[in-house]
């Protein structure tokens, strides 16, 4: 431990937090630890762990157990490890991996609870029902072949929580895993955080479980949220060793429930709210643009507000600078992608990758194309998959290297739909299932299609017409490979400076009403959508370091700009007429 009278506010905070986590371990207590945006959160579970290593550790590889750490992405796996210098007592695992250690050896399980999945009754049904297939989890794609079934991703977590069900599976899991931390656990599954209060937390049984993370950092919509149980330890890190002073105030006067202390009480920094209240001009209209500002308006508001806050000492190099926008037909034009957002209803279509088209396109086929271009075939075959035929002679080789450099000249200068002809022809890669049955169908009349085929058909029609480098723009965009962002790629990250444009164009996001409700009743119906409002505007407020910037092209109410003065103060709110 640092001594208390060296310590910074901040450090003070951390390590009343640690202190209680370590104490947590010791009583073989289940704990929560709530670290707030800039909290050293990943600080506190590299510790927890090294602590565990240090008190634990050879007892644990005496006994051939470790510490399971799951985690949610391959970045943060190998960065645990690194950080605890690959100790064997210790299992950093992304989650899918982690659940399919724990259940491929219950064979005849899977093959009993996998035709009760609901999607895969169709699928098995059509096959002839469910053999003596092994099952197996690759690349998480569904597929049934003569002697294996492979796994989608969604199904491990589900076939995982089915067998939770069993006393031989839960004691085989605590047998291997006594203990079980989880980083980010306001993104697990559901079902599998349920499963893991039913039938170890509630009964006392099974592995100490740890959780690190922050219900007001859960930005994806399957997640599990806020986890309470009375068995749990809450543990509030109150730190922040990221923003400067005059933006924790704001993150503190947002969320006092946790306030946070700073590293540098005399840091200087600088926040400023923008709105565009004043503009007396026609505002958009249409269920999920109403009131925001024409393109082109909003356009010239934010460029003049680039201009005015570089006279204030911002530098808007990228690396110096995030702009994130939470209004979606502005950044897509910027990004060279804005076709998607005429053709598709809802954004998530293309900006999650729900549509089967968008998803190939972007996860399978830009890899294939990059990792191509860059000679790195390991990495392309990787790619590929199980369904691309492999090289198996010279004249494959020819015949591979001829059909890639064809693909690489459409993807550059053609559109999507020429895109995907090729891939028909070739197979390299090959079209996923889903895929291939709506490409079968862009040739019928649409009098031919049943009713509820037409507009998804019609809408691939239009996709088709797209050039192919939007897909590109997409796919940098998605990967946070530009200046600009949303949500996407954002939690986590940290910026010098970072500048949010705020308006219409998502369908599952209404600031204006968020900051109605935040001071005031929030609906009882409208709970989910209050949250998923609140942790954006949260997670994007408690990007910055040093300088925070809000502008609003959608008018606000009089009860909203309440609100943001209560949280930023009446001096830092400015009207940009």
């Amino acid at each position: 431990m640092i001594e208390a009278t060296s310590m910074n506010p901040a450090e003070q905070a951390a390590e009343k937090a640690l202190a209680s986590v370590y104490n947590c371990i010791e009583q073989r207590k289940s704990f929560l630890l709530e670290a707030g945006a800039g909290a050293g959160k990943t600080y506190s579970l590299i510790k927890a762990l090294r602590y565990l290593i240090d008190k634990q550790g050879d007892l644990l590889l005496r006994r051939h157990q470790q510490v399971a750490c799951i985690t949610y992405t391959n970045v943060a796996t190998d960065e645990i490890k690194s950080r605890t210098d690959g100790h064997p007592a210790i299992l950093s695992s992304t989650i899918h991996a982690f659940c399919w250690s724990l259940i491929k050896n219950f064979q005849p399980h899977l093959r009993e609870k996998l035709p009760q999945l609901s999607q895969w009754t169709e699928k098995l049904s059509e096959a002839g029902g469910i053999g003596t297939q092994k099952i197996d989890y690759d690349l998480g794609y569904r597929t049934i072949k003569e002697e294996h079934i492979f796994l989608g991703h969604d199904d491990i977590l589900s076939l995982t929580v089915a067998l939770m069900e069993q006393a031989k599976f839960r004691n085989l899991f605590t047998a291997r895993y006594p203990i079980l931390l989880i980083d980010e656990y306001q993104d697990t599954n559901k079902e599998f955080a349920n499963a893991l209060k039913t039938y170890f937390i509630s009964t006392g049984e099974g592995p100490l479980i740890g959780f690190f993370g922050d219900h007001w950092q859960k930005i994806y919509g399957d997640g599990c949220g806020k986890i309470e149980h009375p068995a749990l330890e809450v543990i509030g890190k109150e730190a922040n060793f990221r923003s400067v002073p005059v933006i924790v105030n704001v993150l503190n006067r947002m969320r006092i429930e946790l306030p946070q202390e700073v590293k540098d009480p005399n840091a200087e920094g600088f926040v400023a709210v923008y709105h565009t209240n004043g503009w007396t001009g026609e505002r958009l209209t249409g269920q999920h643009w109403l009131g925001d500002l024409p393109p082109d308006v909003a356009d010239k508001h934010f460029d003049a507000l680039k201009e005015r806050l570089s006279t204030e000492g911002w530098c808007f190099e990228a690396d110096k600078t995030k702009i994130l926008m939470l209004t979606h037909r502005a950044l897509a034009a910027k990004q060279g992608y804005s076709s998607f957002v005429d053709i598709f209803q809802y954004n998530d279509a293309f900006l999650k990758k729900e549509d089967p088209h968008i998803a190939f396109l972007v996860d399978t086929l830009e890899p294939v194309c990059t990792a191509y271009e860059n000679k790195r075939f390991g990495e392309m075959f990787a790619a590929l998959g199980r369904r691309t035929p492999a090289i198996q002679s010279y004249a494959d080789k020819m015949s591979w290297a001829e059909d890639m450099n064809t693909l690489l000249k459409l993807r550059s200068m053609e559109t999507i739909g020429a895109v995907l002809d090729h891939l028909r022809i070739t197979k390299r890669p090959r079209l996923p299932d889903a895929v291939e049955r709506k490409e079968q169908k862009i040739g019928q009349r649409v009098e031919d299609l049943e009713p509820d085929e037409q507009s998804s058909i019609e809408q691939l029609r239009k996709l088709r017409d797209i050039h192919y480098q939007e897909v590109i723009a997409l796919d940098r965009f998605i990967d946070g490979h530009t200046p600009f962002s949303t949500k996407h790629g954002v939690k986590g990250a940290e910026f010098e400076n970072v500048l949010v444009i705020i308006g219409r164009g998502w369908n599952q996001y209404n600031f204006n009403q968020f900051l109605e409700w935040a001071e005031g009743t929030i609906p009882s119906n409208k709970r989910d959508a209050f949250e998923r409002n609140r942790n954006l505007f949260y997670v994007v407020c408690s990007r910055p370091k040093k300088r925070l910037a809000l502008l609003f092209t959608q008018k606000l109410s009089n009860q909203a700009i309440a609100t943001l003065t209560k949280w930023f103060g009446k001096s830092n709110i400015h009207d940009t007429f």
